[in-house]
């Protein structure tokens, strides 16, 4: 059984026990997060939500908060020396559990 869930403005396609890389949530490990953006449920039969599916929840289990890698955003333009610019940016994450898929 596998489910789509939407999180952080993206959607993502978890089941049981797979671990999750998502936007950062409010929690701290160990926490029991719930996952209310249900927008399909799939195994034998498939459902599909408009635009979520009513009454379904996806229950994880918060294991760290991290940092993503290092973007570095780099403009040059010709001939200034000083329209040279480096950035660096590192997206905050949360690594999540699945731990139990609810369908109404």
């Amino acid at each position: 059984m596998f489910a789509v869930i939407k999180t952080g403005g993206k959607q993502y396609k978890v089941a049981k026990d797979s671990i999750v890389t998502i936007e950062k949530l409010v929690a701290e490990a160990g926490d029991t997060v719930e996952f209310g953006e249900v927008l399909m449920i799939g195994g034998e039969t498939v459902t599909i939500g408009a635009p979520t599916v009513a009454g379904a929840v996806v229950k994880a289990e918060v294991l760290e908060q991290t940092r993503g890698e290092k973007v570095i955003s780099f403009k040059k333009r010709r001939r200034k020396h000083s329209s040279q610019r480096r950035r660096g940016h590192r997206q905050h994450l949360t690594v999540v559990k699945v731990t139990d898929i609810v369908a109404k």
